[in-house]
């Protein structure tokens, strides 16, 4: 029995607080997307307010740049998707369509142009190193990008 008195504020506030939680067999891992504060940009609204695919897209963009933390300048992300034959995609954006829709773009290995759109309710995917294209250039992070895209205001 929990006899902490809350607001009728703070009982609001908590209810539209996602909940997140992780466990590594490694003790000394480095932090996940789940065991680092939400963003400003990601909790100004709360998660009530937002549509399957707007909060998809903002959960995707946090485990895309704490993904991309943990790489070497060598590799770049990229998404194996799950479930399907889709294969693995080198990730050069993503977007999201009210209510329910994700959409990734980039190229495949063969650097062939490719565009997966995925209802939420079927959202699965992988995230994965490969070898960045160009061994002079810097390795492009996507999830810094997509973070900047957070910052704006939105309705």
């Amino acid at each position: 029995m929990d006899d902490e008195i809350a607001t009728t504020a703070e009982a609001h506030e908590r209810s539209a607080m996602p909940c997140a939680r992780v466990i590594h067999s490694n003790p000394n891992a480095p932090a996940s997307a789940e065991q680092k504060p939400l963003p400003e940009a990601v909790a100004r609204k709360p998660v009530d307010q937002k549509s399957p695919a707007e909060w998809a897209y903002e959960r995707l963009i946090l485990y895309i740049q704490n993904f991309e933390e943990q790489l070497d300048n060598q590799h770049e992300v990229a998404v194996g998707f799950t479930g399907g034959t889709a294969g693995v995609l080198r990730i050069e954006g993503i977007g999201y369509f009210d209510p329910d829709i994700v959409t990734f773009y980039g190229t495949d290995p063969s650097g062939a142009k490719t565009q997966l759109i995925q209802h939420v309710s079927q959202l699965g995917v992988t995230l994965r190193a490969l070898p960045k294209e160009e061994q002079e250039d810097p390795p492009r992070r996507i999830g810094f990008r997509l973070e900047e895209d957070l910052k704006k205001d939105r309705d």
